[in-house]
């Protein structure tokens, strides 16, 4: 099975720093693939059993990263197409389909399309149904489990109450959930391989246009705290902590 797995790459969140009025610097902040999409990497790379493995994504130019590269290529990725350009910095997810939409055309022929089931910014969990609906392919998303059939895939989803099987024939999108595969370690052997594998560096073919206008993007104030110390051997402690318990909720 021929596979291309979207990713993103996010501004390392251990880094990020908070200014006094609530903005975010990210300027300390490397970038990194977002923790969802390793999750989808390593499924496309079990699932497609010898098939090959495509990783797509686009991003400001800074995601160009020889790191950062060999990082997706040695977690069982075949050849990686990446659309590193400025003007794709701040995608919305419908500016992030149409691009990720030109990268699968580069990518070749393939089976199925995967994705994470969100990012690790924004987690929208819009790009997987608006990628789907561009390339005119059915799409399933909360996946938990997939098997590949006969010119389809079985996709079970495990929800709030009950566990869905859903049958998609082949090509269609599928966005998996993090529990569906634990993401590989490298090693040094696979970091080193990755270095001679295919990768396609670009600037972006077009403008994409972002459908969503952001206004400002800050950090939630801090909630004061009272610091209250309370004695658990005095008389009525515990009827008075359950009490602000329940207050604060």
């Amino acid at each position: 099975m021929n596979i291309v797995v979207c990713c993103k790459v996010v501004p390392d969140d251990q880094d990020i720093q908070v200014a006094a009025d609530g903005t975010l610097d990210y300027s300390k902040a490397k970038p990194i693939v977002s923790a969802y999409d390793l999750n989808a990497i390593e499924a496309a790379a079990q699932l497609a059993d010898g098939g090959r493995v495509v990783a797509v994504t686009a991003g400001p130019a800074d995601i160009d990263d020889s790191k950062l590269k060999k990082n997706i290529l040695a977690r069982g990725i075949d050849e990686l197409y990446m659309t590193a350009d400025d003007a794709c910095k701040g995608l919305d997810a419908h500016a992030a389909a149409a691009a990720l939409a030109d990268l699968v055309a580069k990518a070749g022929e393939y089976d199925l399309i995967l994705c994470g089931d969100g990012s690790a910014d924004d987690y929208a969990q819009q790009v997987d149904v608006q990628l789907a609906a561009r390339l005119g392919l059915p799409s399933v998303n909360g996946a938990t489990k997939i098997e590949a059939g006969s010119g389809s895939v079985t996709v079970e989803r495990t929800l709030e109450d009950v566990v869905e099987v859903v049958e998609a024939p082949l090509p269609c999108v599928v966005s998996v959930a993090p529990d569906i595969a634990l993401p590989r370690i490298p090693g040094m052997k696979d970091i080193l391989a990755a270095g001679k594998k295919p990768m396609g560096v670009a600037g972006a073919d077009g403008a994409y246009e972002s459908a969503l206008e952001v206004l400002s993007c800050k950090a939630p104030e801090q909630a004061e705290r009272k610091l209250e110390v309370m004695d658990a051997s005095e008389d009525g402690a515990i009827e008075k902590f359950a009490a602000a318990l329940k207050a604060a909720l």
